[in-house]
């Protein structure tokens, strides 16, 4: 699929095909994997879950970064104010390690010479200086910031209530797993190579982090996330 991506109206446009449409239901992130923010140009309204159970082990506290030695794992700890049926929007972040000294640092250590990390550093490290409560809103604040980056205008809002089934929404809750053994298939992303800092090392590693896209290729990370979409 090649063509120049254009924006139109809020709406974005690859050839002759348009990607927005309907309305859709993600889970909350940390600095979530290329196939999440492919869902950002699909979809006009995009609901973040906040009812549901909080899952562990899940995209929803952690990222994939590409270092040095390959793929490195950063986890925000966290505290689960009613135990295992705490709500996700209840979630409260465990400040009792460093651990934003530690993904900070580890996230210079893998992208300091990447092209573009220079051009975002000053506001990512304004959010690793604050201390938010609650994961959900960290992981809101960086949303809002890696769409404003990338341009994206899409209707955002968290759910009032949760719902096992969505009628009529397309439901990626449970989608986007980063363990193979629980993924299920997403026929709508086809993941697009582009630079890495550390490709003559490891190779090409899909679908990591958004701000392995965005610190290596800036201004073409939208058109990287539009091919990425079958």
């Amino acid at each position: 699929m090649a063509g120049k991506v254009v924006q139109v109206s809020n709406e974005y446009i690859m050839g002759n095909v348009n990607f927005k449409s309907e309305t859709a239901i993600l889970s909350t992130t940390y600095l979530g994997p290329v196939q999440y923010f492919t869902k950002f140009f699909l979809y006009r309204k995009i609901f973040i879950e906040q009812y549901e159970t909080y899952l562990k082990q899940s995209y929803r506290n952690r990222c994939y970064i590409y270092g040095a030695n390959g793929v490195l794992t950063l986890i925000i700890p966290v505290k689960k104010q009613s135990g295992n049926a705490t709500k996700t929007k209840d979630i409260l972040i465990d400040y009792d390690t460093s651990w934003q000294r530690i993904h900070w640092n580890s996230i210079v250590s893998a992208y300091a010479s990447s092209p573009f990390f220079e051009f975002y550093e000053d506001d990512f490290r304004h959010l690793y200086d604050s201390k938010e409560k609650y994961l959900l809103d960290l992981n809101q604040k960086l949303l809002e910031l890696i769409l404003d980056f990338l341009e994206i205008e899409s209707v955002i809002k968290l759910t009032g209530e949760y719902r096992k089934i969505y009628d009529g929404e397309k439901d990626y809750r449970d989608m986007l797993n980063p363990k193979k053994r629980l993924l299920k298939p997403d026929n709508r992303f086809n993941p697009c190579k582009y630079n890495q800092v550390f490709t003559a090392n490891h190779g090409f590693i899909e679908n990591l982090s958004i701000i392995d896209l965005l610190f290596n290729e800036g201004t073409n990370a939208c058109e990287i996330l539009v091919k990425s979409i079958k």
